[in-house]
């Protein structure tokens, strides 16, 4: 009877234990980051009701998701992101919390949509979020966690650049250059894919989906592509709404300067976050070089626990996945995972030094050391040869003439170098 094979599920992934060390790697950084800056760890369950998600984003998100009926026939789904659940989670909890609540967690997450660069069917992700504090000091502080969170993994400004807008500052000016109320997520949506589509199409969009005039549509791709406050400042002086906005803004980057940032944020219009749950201002980290997807996004959301049967609660965080990070990692040669580390190897010289051995072994083992020896009699050599290819710091020699006078042969596997010492010294 033939054999079945059994591929991996595209999209996916297995981890070797060289590989997954390498996303440990990532997860270490992201959580000392964030415990640094004071923030809790939580967690959800990956499966959630659909409805869920339909809420948060609408009907159109059913396409992307692992969704199915189980058996208490409830719709179901596999988690696509964190925030909803986050959203769930405090719905009925909050009220008893102190605020703002800063809480962190590194979900599996998973999306049925088409394999490309960067983009997998499942990843996992850092959220960080502060709820119940509506001050831009909140928003400072969250993209400050996701820059460091990058900078605890080596990468530095010459390296990745956050991307920084307001969508209220952008409503705004949107409303001032003759844009109806009706149509303004529909000018957002063609703006979040400006850059990857031509001009003429893009004008044409606002033209035939916002209802622009030709002349209005060239406004408004003129001012996605104005990069300094102090010019909008002087456009749209009549407007203290939108004035207001700048103030904001500006206060944010200072802020950010502060703190040493300053190098890595750069003012873009055209980041305007294609969720419509978010409120006020938004950013997405990229590498600099631009051959990669966003490494990271996020920005206010001050409605969505409402959406979800919670109360009016203002929030702010991002989400950032390890696929494109790792991918980034590795061009900037910072993806470097090691091999677990073994302290001691045992080398058993007569079987009759076995139980010796498992003394030790245990011993040491207890005292915090990574200790192997052969589980099965070998040659001298062949466990030399083993030690060798796992990479033991030393190896203990348990041999028999020396066991006699009470001694051990312990060797440097580093320099080769080698020593007597007294079995119970290197016990104690």
């Amino acid at each position: 009877m033939a054999k079945s094979k059994f591929e991996r599920l595209p999209g996916f992934r297995d981890f070797t234990p060289e590989e997954l060390d390498g996303v440990l790697h990532i997860f270490d950084s992201w959580r000392t980051v964030s415990t640094r800056y004071g923030f809790s760890e939580y967690g959800g369950p990956p499966l959630e009701l659909l409805d869920l998600y339909v809420e948060k984003s609408g009907e159109e998100i059913v396409q992307q998701l692992y969704n199915f009926q189980d058996k208490g026939q409830r719709k179901i789904a596999l988690r696509p992101e964190m925030t909803p659940s986050l959203a769930r989670i405090l719905a009925g909890r909050h009220r008893a919390m102190a605020k703002p609540i800063r809480w962190f967690s590194l979900p599996q997450l998973f999306r049925y949509e088409r394999q490309q660069r960067g983009r997998l069917r499942e990843h996992f992700q850092w959220n960080v979020d502060i709820v119940g504090e509506q001050g831009v000091g909140a928003d400072v502080e969250v993209l400050a966690v996701a820059l460091d969170g990058l900078r605890e993994l080596g990468l530095r400004e010459n390296h990745i650049v956050a991307r920084v807008s307001d969508r209220k500052l952008m409503t705004e000016i949107l409303l001032v250059l003759g844009v109806k109320p009706d149509n303004v997520s529909t000018v957002f949506t063609i703006i979040d894919k400006m850059e990857r589509t031509k001009v003429n199409r893009s004008m044409d969009r606002l033209c035939a989906e916002a209802e622009l005039d030709t002349e209005a549509a060239e406004k408004v791709l003129e001012i996605c592509y104005e990069d300094q406050i102090e010019v909008l400042r002087q456009k749209f002086e009549a407007s203290i709404s939108i004035t207001e906005r700048l103030d904001v803004l500006q206060i944010y980057i200072e802020s950010l300067e502060a703190k040493g940032l300053g190098a890595y944020v750069q003012f873009d219009l055209k980041i305007v976050r294609g969720l419509a749950y978010y409120t006020g201002i938004v950013f997405e980290i990229f590498d600099r070089a631009g051959d990669l997807r966003a490494i990271c996004g996020g920005g206010r959301y001050d409605r969505l626990l409402e959406l979800v049967g919670g109360d009016p609660l203002p929030a702010v965080g991002f989400g950032m996945g390890d696929v494109v990070l790792g991918e980034l990692l590795r061009i900037r040669k910072l993806f470097k995972p090691e091999s677990a580390k073994v302290d001691l190897f045992l080398v058993i010289v007569g079987e009759e030094q076995r139980t010796l051995a498992l003394s030790i072994a245990h011993n040491q083992r207890e005292n915090g050391l990574t200790v192997l020896y052969g589980l099965r009699p070998e040659t001298v050599g062949k466990q030399l040869e083993m030690a060798s290819k796992i990479g033991a710091c030393q190896v203990l020699m348990l041999a028999p003439d020396e066991l006699e006078r009470g001694l051990v042969v312990l060797k440097d596997m580093k320099t080769g170098e080698q020593r007597e010492m007294r079995l119970e010294e290197f016990i104690t």
